[in-house]
């Protein structure tokens, strides 16, 4: 029986190819999108699950009483080894580490790298699988390294390499070679070797190789590492809140340990929760966005279902009469349901492995394929088919079998409740789930323009950076002057500058204010930045009075500093003209500063935050430096960078010109909203298909319904336009009711949204127009479509329908 049921099944899933087609399609891009978005989220929210005792391993962060007087990320340095030591019923394991970068030489390949320079216990405690050497013994050596594959393969061509050597060169520009004693397997997403997104380690080196890179791991005084400590089994992270307490103000200075209070995140936790918790929010806006999707999907096809059912009374009839049961009816419509989904299920599968790669490049991130899920995610999408199925077959199989077979071989509709006001519901539910994809898509996409627009207060166009062989002293700064200056005469350069940042947010640190005549309490915080005399014009910085640095540096101007006209006004200056040549003090400092320029306010970090104010030093005065920044002239810019790749290889042999342009690094920064505004894109498109699916499927169905109607109303003298408007008037009332209810939702949803952002654009009523608009014209030009075909039918035959 079961087998004819079947039969039975895909003989009528044949018979009615179009509606068939338009149903499986519709629901198996809804099950597509859905299972990418959950492979998406799956990937994200397993970030730190495979390192060894995760649920143990926990990350040191630091709350200052001013944000701004350090970095949350970054813990003291002694820290994870003194808990360790001090308290070893509570900490099992600590690692802490510093990154930096540099140029990394093997024969006539130079690339500058990633480093990380930290404890020997970095591979056991996180259990780092390598592929070749010894995981207890690869760090122990002061010059051993330990890279992963990918480097491997990049320097050598081959993973086994053991014994080779790599040279590294330190913050002097003297070089040295290290021993590969370990090559990493392919790592997972984790926050110990990537725990920014801007910052992915390769290279590894112990913490005794710090002393010749030129960085310590040491001092109470040192805030600039990453501290991490491992729990014995059992121990909660509050347990080490007075040990941390306790041991910095024993040892850290009084301007740290008054401001600053140590607290602990756990690792499976860090990555969703760190900035404000934008990735946890991301993934709870694809996960809503994506059911959504589903949903819509799964009414398109119980409203198709519920749509066809009446058209089979006669059938339910003639087999009543032939001796057919009740159950075995509600089987057969069952079966047709689930069958047809789990038609849909499997080609769902299909869209899934096709669309998998063009998905993880939208989101630039990894998603895993069709054979790399745990057991146990198997029969979750054939689960979902079934019950999916049985949702939409159990209108039909419940109502038409129950129709007495005079009834039904009548065919009244009558008898049959054909529930108009809750297909148009389940319709109106669709327009407003498309608009309000579609309105809030429109706005991301007009605030994330915003990030890239010329309204940063600097400009970034043909801009392009790279980073420098380091030698922080005096002369190093003095022959990167000279190495800048012919950089600059090039034809096709504009300006070149010598600095420690560029406008991404990350600079190099702050410190507290004052007016020359007021208290430390009255104090505020000021970032540092470290740039020389080009690097206004460089970036187009407005100078608002005096001016940026001298042309030439003399050890007489090591107190004169650029401020912008936030820290202007903070000093009590409304005029920036009055700051010109007065002091204010930086606290803790014996000297007071002097104020040469004052520039416009510009957003050096992201729009998340404030603009800050903002203190420039001379580099020629504190002599640390990153980067080289290029203002290119505009025209031929790829035959430019050839020409600028030439004299940079002619200038500085053996520093690799790894460039990038500023867009790449506010893509960097803003990475996770590109990912919403890609995903929002797409799944704008994919709900205005499903809803325009479901609008043929029932307007086609109408139409068959209503082919008498409509031949009775030309025989009676009505125009094709007339018989259009008659299913116009179905639909498009719904769409604007639709409209009116998605529009407070989607304003609602999206200043949530903009909330998280200190400087946003206005919700102007254009998004919503548009949106509305949009879907009410392609909804009309497809009603117009599909009906234009029936209104010019003869009429006769019309009539003789049945």
């Amino acid at each position: 029986m079961l087998q004819n049921y079947f039969i039975i099944a895909w003989r009528n899933i044949i018979k009615h190819k179009l509606f068939s087609l338009i149903n499986i399609f519709g629901l198996s891009v809804g099950i597509a999108f859905t299972m990418l978005v959950g492979s998406y989220v799956w990937h994200e929210a397993s970030v730190n699950s495979d390192l060894k005792n995760a649920e143990n391993q926990y990350i040191i962060q630091s709350k200052w009483r001013d944000p701004n007087m350090g970095y949350a990320l970054q813990a003291l340095a002694p820290m994870p080894k003194a808990l360790k030591d001090g308290y070893p019923t509570l900490v099992a394991n600590y690692y802490h580490w510093d990154g930096v970068s540099s140029n990394v030489t093997k024969g006539d390949k130079h690339f500058r790298e990633s480093l990380q320079v930290g404890d020997s216990t970095f591979l056991v405690t996180y259990g780092f699988k390598l592929l070749h050497g010894d995981a207890s013994t690869a760090l122990n050596d002061a010059f051993s390294v330990v890279i992963t594959e990918d480097k491997a393969i990049k320097y050598f061509g081959k993973t086994d390499v053991i014994g080779e050597t790599l040279s590294i060169e330190n913050f002097k520009g003297d070089k040295h070679d290290f021993v590969v004693q370990g090559v990493l397997d392919k790592l997972s997403k984790n926050s110990v070797t990537n725990v920014i997104e801007q910052s992915n380690s390769t290279f590894f080196l112990p913490g005794a190789a710090a002393k010749f890179i030129g960085r310590s791991l040491d001092g109470w005084n040192n805030t600039v590492v990453v501290g991490l400590v491992e729990l014995r089994p059992g121990v909660k992270p509050e347990a080490l809140n007075g040990p941390m307490l306790s041991l910095m103000k024993k040892n850290a200075p009084e301007q740290i340990s008054a401001n600053l209070t140590p607290y602990l995140v756990p690792l499976s936790k860090y990555y969703l929760e760190n900035n404000n918790g934008l990735v946890k929010k991301m993934l709870y806006t694809l996960s809503f966005i994506a059911l959504f999707i589903l949903l819509m999907a799964v009414i398109n096809f119980v409203n198709i279902c519920i749509s066809r059912s009446s058209q089979r009374m006669k059938e339910m009839g003639i087999r009543k009469v032939l001796g057919g049961l009740r159950k075995q009816l509600i089987w057969q419509f069952l079966t047709e349901s689930v069958l047809m989904v789990f038609i849909a299920t499997v080609v769902a599968l299909g869209i899934y492995a096709l669309g998998r790669p063009y998905f993880a490049e939208l989101l630039a991130t990894d998603i895993k394929g069709l054979f790399s899920f745990p057991l146990y995610f198997y029969p979750l999408p054939f689960a979902l088919a079934l019950v999916i199925g049985l949702i939409a077959g159990l209108y039909p199989a419940l109502v038409l079998s129950s129709l007495k077979s005079v009834d039904s071989l009548k065919g009244k509709l009558n008898q049959v409740k054909d529930n108009v006001i809750f297909r148009k519901a389940l319709i109106a539910f669709q327009f407003a789930t498309a608009a309000v994809v579609l309105i809030s898509a429109m706005v991301v996409s007009k605030q994330i323009n915003l990030f890239f627009s010329k309204s940063l207060g600097y400009d970034k166009d043909y801009v392009v950076y790279a980073q420098l062989p380091r030698d922080w002293s005096k002369p190093g700064v003095q022959k990167m002057e000279g190495i800048k200056y012919r950089l600059a005469q090039l034809p096709q350069v504009s300006s070149v500058s010598l600095s420690w940042e560029i406008p991404d947010g990350n600079n190099g640190g702050s410190f507290r204010a004052t007016k020359i005549d007021a208290d430390s309490a009255a104090g505020f915080s000021s970032q540092t930045l470290m740039a020389d005399n080009q690097y206004a014009a460089t970036y187009g910085l407005k100078i608002k009075a005096g001016q940026f640095f001298m042309p030439q540096y003399v050890q007489a101007d090591s107190a004169k500093v650029v401020i912008n006209e936030t820290q202007a006004k903070a000093l009590g200056f409304t005029n920036p003209n009055d700051a010109i040549g007065k002091q204010f003090k930086a606290i803790g400092s014996p000297d007071p500063l002097s104020i040469c320029g004052v520039v416009a306010d510009f957003q050096f970090g992201s729009m998340q935050g404030k603009i800050q104010p903002v203190t420039f030093y001379n580099v020629n005065q504190t002599t640390f430096y990153r980067y080289f920044s290029v203002k290119l002239r505009p025209g031929n810019i790829q035959n430019s960078l050839k020409i600028l790749q030439k004299k940079w290889a002619e200038v500085m042999p053996g520093a690799p010109f790894e460039y990038n342009f500023m867009d790449d690094a506010l893509a960097k920064m803003y990475k996770t909203e590109l990912q919403l505004k890609h995903a929002a894109y797409l799944a704008t498109g994919l709900s205005i298909i499903i809803v325009l699916l479901g609008v043929l499927g029932l307007i086609s169905l109408s139409i068959q319904k209503r082919t008498k109607e409509i031949g009775i109303r030309k025989v009676l003298g009505s125009s094709v336009n007339h018989v259009m408007m008659l299913f116009m008037k179905d639909f498009l009332g719904t769409v604007v009711i639709a409209g009116l209810v998605a529009c407070p939702l989607a304003y609602y949803l999206m200043q949530h949204w903009l909330d998280n952002y200190a400087y946003k654009i206005s919700l102007t009523p254009m998004p919503f127009v548009i949106a509305v608009l949009a879907l009410t014209f392609v909804t009309a030009v497809l009603i117009c479509i599909q009906t234009v075909k029936a209104a010019l039918a003869n009429p006769v035959k019309s009539l003789r329908s049945e």
